[in-house]
């Protein structure tokens, strides 16, 4: 009974590693935006319950799911040396499964990925492998280079609305203003990333902006993309028909200036990740606020 409770614990620990190799929650967080982004962004004029039930849809995001796991595996993968400095904890859990079984889910998943792609169309197939190419690209070499890895990394990540904004083909403006917001708090993500992550990179050569330049230009530059993104938010809020949704960028102003102060503030690793965790914050909000964009929509919609 002993024997089967501790294969039991066992069995649970590496289902929560795998959870955290993949980062399941961030995958859960980028399906339920596709779909959003879907509903109130990309294809207000359709049906509600035919933007849910299409097919195509379900299996580009699951594809994307899928090529997403496979991308964190492999990042795993090649920065195991460097999170056992910056998460050691999360780096000790993580390791509960094999680097043999995870590189087995990366290649399963891009594969089943690309399969389910061949479902909607051969332009599908050949965007999913170029994704999958350029994540493993990114982790296998760009990463280490100073502002390309911070800017392919926010590329990738926005990659799978790229997925969804294809399929329907809407060019209409406001998606773009929409994407250069959301790129800027990524790429500002990422960089405050960098600079929680300095003691690590330095001891693997990683050339981040903060190793080579150091830490008072990554406070300027990221200074910079803060005001910067107050563009986007400008036109969305006097421009656009965006709802309620003016409520979330009135929020992200608050937030982005609680932030900068933060930002010339900090001093060490426990600073910058609380100031990481305002960026999550502000990007998961986001994806829930869509729906604030037209609330009458969903009322009317659900009838249709």
């Amino acid at each position: 009974m002993l024997l089967f409770t501790r294969k039991n614990k066992l069995f649970f620990l590496k289902l929560l590693s795998l959870f955290s190799v993949v980062r399941g929650y961030n995958i859960l967080i980028i399906v339920l935006a596709q779909y959003l982004t879907s509903i109130f962004i990309l294809a207000p004029h359709i049906k509600l319950r035919n933007v849910l039930f299409d097919p195509n849809l379900f299996v580009i995001v699951l594809a994307s799911a899928g090529v997403i796991a496979a991308g964190y595996i492999i990042n795993n993968f090649y920065d195991k040396e460097k999170d056992l400095i910056n998460r050691p904890q999360k780096t000790m859990l993580d390791r509960l499964v094999s680097q043999q079984t995870k590189l087995t889910g990366y290649f399963i998943l891009n594969f089943l990925s690309v399969v389910l792609a061949s479902y909607v169309s051969f332009r599908a197939v050949a965007f999913f492998s170029i994704y999958i190419f350029g994540i493993w690209f990114y982790s296998h070499k760009l990463k280490k280079f100073p502002i390309v890895g911070n800017t392919v990394a926010s590329i990738l990540a926005i990659t799978p609305f790229f997925a969804v904004f294809i399929y329907y083909k809407n060019f209409d403006e406001v998606i773009f203003v929409h994407a250069t917001f959301l790129f800027l708090m990524l790429i500002m993500r990422e960089m405050v990333k960098d600079l929680g992550n300095l003691r690590g990179d330095m001891a693997q050569n990683y050339k981040t902006i903060p190793v080579v330049y150091g830490e008072l230009i990554s406070k300027r530059i990221i200074s910079a993309l803060i005001f910067t993104s107050g563009v986007p938010i400008y036109f969305l809020l006097t421009r656009y028909p965006i709802g309620y949704m003016y409520l979330y960028f009135y929020l992200c102003l608050m937030l982005l200036v609680i932030f900068l102060i933060g930002l010339w503030w900090a001093k060490g690793r426990s600073h910058y990740l609380s100031l990481h965790n305002i960026l999550k914050l502000i990007i998961v909000a986001g994806t829930f606020s869509i729906v604030l964009i037209d609330v009458n929509m969903i009322l009317d919609r659900v009838l249709w």
